[in-house]
């Protein structure tokens, strides 16, 4: 493995959600579990995930467009165009996609699933971090 600036996948997520427009902006707004699908590779980086533990998954948004600076908020033309990194957009220069999940069920050393999740079918997953409590 080296430092530089590369990314790769280290799994991908299995969704009910094939297309970009089926899918919520937010994953609280409605999104289904779906699965995560480590490659075998990185099974030792997930031997102690655990049904009830919170994640923050990753994601390259695969299907975004790179070249965007500028959105209407959630694609409502009704609002004015603001600068994409004060937006939660999928498009920008580098489209990674952050989501809150819970693990609701591992199957075997590469499989969790994981809700909610608005990423669609296909989405690598990039990193896996979880959720600390930052209260202690």
């Amino acid at each position: 493995m080296t430092n530089g600036p590369r990314v790769q996948a280290i799994g991908y997520i299995r969704s009910a959600l094939v297309r970009r427009a089926d899918a919520p902006k937010q994953g609280h707004e409605g999104a289904p579990a779906a699965w995560l699908e480590l490659e075998p590779a990185f099974a030792a980086g997930a031997r102690d995930l655990r049904v009830g533990d919170e994640l923050l998954l990753f994601t390259w948004l695969h299907e975004s467009e790179r070249d965007v600076l500028e959105v209407h908020p959630r694609d409502d033309m009704r609002q004015a165009l603001r600068g994409v990194f004060s937006t939660r957009s999928p498009d920008r220069p580098n489209p990674i996609g952050l989501h809150p999940v819970t693990v609701v069920e591992v199957a075997g050393a590469t499989r969790f699933r994981v809700e909610p999740i608005e990423a669609i079918d296909g989405t690598p997953v990039i990193d896996i971090k979880p959720v600390l409590d930052c209260s202690r």
